[in-house]
């Protein structure tokens, strides 16, 4: 099997790495109408790899722990025999190995370094003010709702 992948941990974690940077959070600052603008961002990541390995042969005394006919099998049963046409691979061999990384990126605002100083603007985050404001007008719907039914009686 020449042409066999292999799994190159370095490759993810420089990949990660170059993910995972405080360019993530700082982005590129640019110039606008006399203004430096210094983009911010709030960044999660996770990252996570795993391996595998083989070689060797391949045990059969693992078998006599697990439940036969209905009834956990006594250890010294005879284990059954791998060595059969249908187990042609008795000596074993493996390798593997995975892994990945994902990120979360939030804008939070800009720094704006202008003739003025430097001042922070955040970001609005329209999804948050609807969220909010469907909040408040269920509490008041409610409330407004329960004092009419409290008067009634």
């Amino acid at each position: 099997m020449a042409d066999e992948q292999t799994f190159d941990p370095a490759n993810l974690t420089k990949a990660a790495e170059d993910t995972f940077t405080v360019r993530r959070v700082f982005g590129e600052a640019y110039e606008r109408g006399g203004a430096t603008i210094i983009p911010v961002a709030r960044v999660m990541g996770v990252f996570g790899t795993g391996a595998g390995a083989g070689e060797g042969n391949t045990s059969t005394a693992w078998i006599g722990r697990f439940p036969r006919a209905g009834r956990w099998a006594a250890h010294d049963e005879p284990a059954a025999d791998t060595s059969s046409a249908e187990s042609p691979d008795t000596h074993g061999h493996g390798h593997g190995g995975g892994g990945g990384f994902g990120t979360w990126v939030h804008p939070l605002g800009v720094y704006v370094v202008d003739a003025k100083g430097t001042r922070w603007l955040p970001a609005v985050d329209a999804n948050l003010v609807l969220l909010g404001a469907g909040l408040a007008v269920t509490i008041v719907g409610s409330t407004m709702a329960l004092a009419k039914a409290i008067a009634r009686r």
